[in-house]
């Protein structure tokens, strides 16, 4: 069932493109996805000032270690994916595994256009208007069984296409993981799209996880595999260095990297002397999510 979450800006709010940039100040729905209601609050504060980056900021400035560890890499590497044909395995605890071609999920899919946030570990941010569907609906498709507890995520690990996993950078492929309550939420989305054309194999093509109230290397891309389990799954950052990458990985300014403050960031194309902002809970869907976390020590469930 697409449409669960309700986004405060209409697409004419996003599309044309030319439109969009010429718009300095993104309102409602930039408001990292909180209601009306919530707009009182902290989630007005996090519109504020906001602006929205160009698709050249978007494609241009990556993490996607498969494919060179500096931010130009991807874009100038990752033309070398083949992302058609392409399949997406789904197994574990579903009622029917099997290898879903990526035509077929986009055919029982409704495309949305949803306008997030994104927060990078780093201490970056922009604001990026995906098209895709939600993962709920996907998971829908494949049946989750009841003692499902987890979804375990795989990227595609291709030597010949992917310059970058020749080197260990981490343990390849990547894999990530949600609870199940996490990866079931209205906001957790499938991107296949930016600025309404076909996401680019920069920026995870042709279909990656979006989580918005989590850092950004928790959104895994150009995703192969999908297995619902009733274990905690391994995620490549927590493998790397359980010290600093925990499995949540939730935005969330009282907790520091132990390398740097995540108190605030970076808005990419701000400009050299633009002054940072201050990091909101949950990326500024506190309103959304944090009843998910309701109880947990979240300093140390970091």
């Amino acid at each position: 069932m697409a449409y669960r979450w309700t986004n405060t800006l209409t697409p004419q709010d996003v599309t044309p493109e030319a439109a969009f940039l010429n718009r300095r100040q993104l309102i409602a729905g930039a408001a990292a996805g909180v209601g009306l209601a919530a707009m009182a609050g902290q989630g007005q504060a996090a519109t504020e000032g906001l602006e929205p980056n160009s698709y050249e900021d978007i494609t241009q400035y990556n993490n996607y270690y498969e494919f060179g560890t500096g931010k130009t890499d991807p874009a100038r590497n990752a033309h070398r994916l083949t992302t058609s044909p392409w399949t997406v395995k789904i197994d574990g605890m579903v009622d029917k595994p099997g290898d879903y071609a990526m035509a077929d999920i986009m055919d029982a899919m409704t495309i949305e256009e949803r306008i997030y946030r994104f927060r990078c570990v780093e201490a970056w941010s922009m604001v990026i208007p995906w098209n895709g569907f939600e993962l709920a609906d996907l998971l829908a498709m494949a049946g989750v069984q009841g003692q499902a507890k987890y979804v375990a995520f795989e990227t595609a690990n291709r030597p010949d296409e992917m310059p970058g996993v020749r080197f260990p950078a981490l343990d390849w492929p990547y894999v990530e993981g949600l609870r199940l309550d996490e990866a079931l939420h209205p906001l957790t989305l499938m991107a296949t799209g930016i600025y309404g054309k076909p996401i680019p194999n920069q920026n995870g093509a042709p279909m990656r996880l979006v989580v918005p109230w989590k850092y950004g290397f928790k959104s895994i891309k150009s995703i192969v595999r999908i297995t619902l389990t009733d274990k905690e799954p391994p995620t490549s950052w927590n493998k790397a260095n359980a010290r600093e990458y925990g499995f949540y990985s939730n935005v969330n300014p009282e907790v520091s990297h132990p390398r740097w403050s995540q108190a605030s960031e970076r808005m990419v194309g701000g400009g050299l002397f633009a002054k940072r902002q201050p990091t909101l809970m949950f990326n500024g869907y506190e309103e959304e999510v944090a009843s998910l976390y309701e109880g947990m020590d979240l300093k140390a469930n970091f």
